[in-house]
């Protein structure tokens, strides 16, 4: 484990610091989650190079240094509910665990939801719930959510997932597609939506935050 807590402290130095990533809780939390253990053990060797990680046909891993801007443009504070949406094998559902009360994690794989519930439980992350369904629908249930994280690109956000914001509550995400996308916060004011456009960056796209594609005459 000592090669990958030295690998650790590096991405944090070499890749998320030179970012302009300046909050300490987002740096801890980035410093203790053993990423290693989130990735397939034959990609092992990727798990602190600043490069998106494939995990499925649908789901891919962010890199660590728009990610840690996104947490840190969250905001989250340590009395936070927070949802993850399209929560893949659980490692940003555990870096936020480090940074707020309790975390519902929302993934649409099967197979992955399995495997993050296994990792989590292992590492006794005892205050995320990993949960199987359809992420555009969130998980209403538990909300609402003083944040919600969206881990991917999206092209458009449904409003069952702004709904599900507490009054004074904050969602981020990916705009965009592809090299044309920014970091966005939305925030809740009662039944009021704003939108702050924070920066330019990229993400993997999650297929199911598609626009429906037009049809030309």
């Amino acid at each position: 484990m000592g090669e990958y807590a030295d690998a650790r402290r590096q991405m944090v130095d070499n890749q998320i610091r030179t970012t302009d990533v300046t909050a300490y809780h987002v740096l801890k939390a980035f410093e203790s989650v053993p990423r290693e253990l989130f990735i397939p053990s034959h990609m092992r060797n990727l798990a602190y190079s600043d490069v998106d990680i494939v995990l499925s046909d649908m789901r891919c891993m962010m890199q660590p240094s728009p990610l840690a801007k996104l947490l840190q443009l969250a905001e989250i504070t340590a009395d936070d509910l927070v949802l993850v949406v399209g929560a893949q094998s659980g490692y940003t559902a555990a870096l936020i665990s480090k940074m707020a009360n309790t975390v519902v994690a929302v993934e649409s794989d099967d197979a992955l939801v399995e495997q993050a519930q296994e990792i989590l439980t292992n590492l006794s992350y005892d205050n995320v719930a990993m949960i199987g369904g359809d992420i555009t629908k969130g998980y209403a249930s538990e909300g609402p959510y003083d944040v919600i994280v969206v881990e991917g690109a999206v092209e458009e956000i449904p409003s069952d997932l702004l709904d599900q914001l507490k009054d004074e509550g904050a969602l981020v995400a990916i705009d965009g597609k592809e090299r044309r996308a920014e970091a966005i916060k939305i925030l809740r004011q009662g039944d009021n939506f704003s939108t702050i456009a924070a920066f330019d960056t990229n993400a993997p796209a999650l297929a199911e935050f598609a626009k429906p594609e037009e049809f030309a005459f």
